[in-house]
C-alpha cells in the first residue's frame, strides 16, 4: 500500500512538473506565435501602403489634402486685434517692395549675362570655324593633356596610330567636324527624343546655334538662331526662336515672384522647298459607300512629329487661356528653350563627346535615382489616370522631358542665388 502512495506520489509529482514544463512551452510558442503574427501585420500593413501609394485616386486625395494643409492657418493671425493686423499689413506692403528690389536684381543680372555673352563670342564664332572647316587649327592648339587615368599604354597609342593612318589612306581626309551639332543632339535624350529619323538629314546641315540676348532699354528676352547651309529642303539661312521674359511681380500675386519667366515664344515660318516638309505628311485612307459598296481613296494632308516644329509654337491668345495640350507644349518649349541656352550652346563640345553627359549622371545620387524609378512607374500608368494632367507631360511634339533638362532649369536658379550673394545689391 505504501508503495503504491508513493509511486502514485511520485506519478503526480512527475505530471506536475512535465505540466509546468508543458506550460513554459506553451507560453514559448505562444509568444513566437505573437512574434510571427506582428511580423505578419506589419508585411501586410506595408503592402497595403504601396498598393495605396500606387492608387492614383488616393495619392491625388492625399495630394489635395496635402496641398490643403500647407501654409493654412493656425487661426492666430486672424484672432489679432485690429490694430496689430494694420501693422502686418504694413509688413506686407514692405514685401511688395523687397519683390520690386528683387526684380530690379535680376534685371541687372541679365545685363550682366548679355555683357559676358559678348566675351564668349569670340570662342563660340572659333569653334564654329572649327567645325565648319573655315579655320584649321595649329598642332598647339590640338594639344591636349589628359588625365592620369585617362592615359593610354605606348603601345596602344602606336596601334592607335597605325589604324589612324590606315583609315586616312582609304578615306579622303574630312573637313572640320562632320555632323557635330547632330551628334549633340542624338547624344542628349531630351533632344534626341525631338529629332525624328526624317529630321536627320537636315540637322547635318546644322552648321551653329547662337545666343542673343536683347539690348539695353529693350524688354528681357532671348533668341536661339540655328544657323544652316544651303540644303535641298529649305532656303531659310538661319532659323529663330525668340523667348520673351519678364522680371516684375504680378500685380494680383507679388508674394509668387522667384526670379525672371518666359512669358511667351516666338517662332520663324520655314521656307520648305516643294515636297520637303518634313513637319506634315500625307495619308491615304479608303472610304466605303453604305449605299452602293463602292470605295474610294482619300488623301489628307495632316501634321508631322518633327523637331521643326519647335519653330512652330501655339499662338497664345490675347484672353491668355490655353487647352491643355497648348499648354503643355509650351511648358515643354520653354524647358527646351532654357535647355539649349543654358547648357547646349555654351558646353556642346562636351555634349559631342558625352563628357558632359556624364558629369550630369554623377550628379544624382540614389535618392534622384528611385525616383526617376517611381516616376517612371507613374508615367506608365497615365493613360489609367483619371486625375493626370497633361501640363506635366511634353507629348509627342517634342518628346519627353528628361532630368538634363531639370537640371539646367536647376542650375540657373542656382546661379541667381549665387549672384545674389556676390553682387551689389541695388539701391
Amino acid at each position: 500500500m505504501g508503495t503504491c502512495l508513493k509511486s502514485s506520489r511520485m506519478a503526480d509529482i512527475d505530471n506536475k512538473e512535465q505540466s509546468e514544463l508543458d506550460q513554459q512551452d506553451m507560453e514559448d510558442v505562444e509568444e513566437v506565435e505573437e512574434e510571427e503574427t506582428g511580423e505578419d501585420a506589419n508585411s501586410k500593413a506595408r503592402q497595403l501602403t504601396v498598393q495605396m501609394m500606387q492608387n492614383p485616386q488616393i495619392l491625388a486625395a492625399l495630394q489635395e489634402r496635402l496641398d490643403g494643409l500647407v501654409g493654412s492657418s493656425t487661426g492666430y493671425v486672424e484672432s489679432l486685434p485690429k490694430v496689430v493686423k494694420r501693422r502686418v499689413n504694413a509688413l506686407k506692403n514692405l514685401q511688395v517692395q523687397c519683390a520690386q528690389i528683387e526684380a530690379k536684381f535680376y534685371e541687372e543680372v541679365h545685363e550682366l549675362e548679355r555683357k559676358y555673352a559678348a566675351l564668349y563670342q569670340p570662342l563660340f564664332d572659333k569653334r564654329s570655324e572649327i567645325i565648319n572647316a573655315i579655320y584649321e587649327p595649329t598642332e598647339e592648339e590640338c594639344e591636349w593633356k589628359a588625365d592620369a587615368d585617362e592615359e593610354i599604354s605606348e603601345e596602344m597609342k602606336e596601334k592607335a596610330k597605325l589604324e589612324e593612318e590606315k583609315k586616312d589612306e582609304e578615306k579622303e581626309d574630312p573637313k572640320g567636324i562632320p555632323e557635330f551639332w547632330l551628334t549633340v543632339f542624338k547624344n542628349v535624350d531630351l533632344l534626341s527624343d525631338m529629332v525624328q529619323e526624317h529630321d536627320e538629314p537636315i540637322l547635318k546641315y546644322l552648321k551653329d546655334i547662337k545666343v542673343k540676348f536683347s539690348e539695353v532699354g529693350q524688354p528681357m528676352s532671348f533668341t536661339l538662331e540655328f544657323h544652316f547651309e544651303p540644303n535641298d529642303y529649305f532656303t531659310n539661312e538661319v532659323l529663330t526662336k525668340t523667348y520673351r521674359m519678364r522680371s516684375e511681380p504680378d500685380d494680383s500675386d507679388p508674394f509668387s515672384f522667384d526670379g525672371p519667366e518666359i512669358m511667351g515664344c516666338t517662332g520663324c515660318q520655314i521656307d520648305w522647298k516643294k515636297g520637303k516638309n518634313v513637319t506634315l505628311k500625307t495619308i491615304k485612307k479608303k472610304q466605303k459607300h453604305k449605299g452602293r459598296g463602292t470605295v474610294r481613296t482619300v488623301t489628307k494632308t495632316v501634321s508631322n512629329d518633327s523637331f521643326f516644329n519647335f519653330f512652330s509654337p501655339p499662338e497664345v491668345p490675347e484672353s491668355g487661356d490655353l487647352d491643355d495640350d497648348s499648354e503643355a507644349i509650351l511648358a515643354a518649349d520653354f524647358e527646351i528653350g532654357h535647355f539649349l541656352r543654358e547648357r547646349i550652346v555654351p558646353r556642346s563640345v562636351l555634349y559631342f563627346t558625352g563628357e558632359a553627359i556624364e558629369d550630369d549622371d554623377d550628379d544624382y545620387d540614389e535618392e534622384g535615382e528611385e525616383a526617376d524609378d517611381e516616376e517612371g512607374e507613374e508615367e506608365a500608368d497615365e493613360e489609367n489616370d483619371p486625375d493626370y494632367d497633361p501640363k506635366f507631360s511634353v507629348g509627342k511634339r517634342y518628346g519627353c522631358l528628361s532630368s538634363d533638362m531639370t537640371q539646367a532649369a536647376a542650375e540657373s536658379k542656382d546661379l541667381y542665388m549665387q549672384l545674389k550673394l556676390l553682387l551689389p545689391r541695388p539701391v
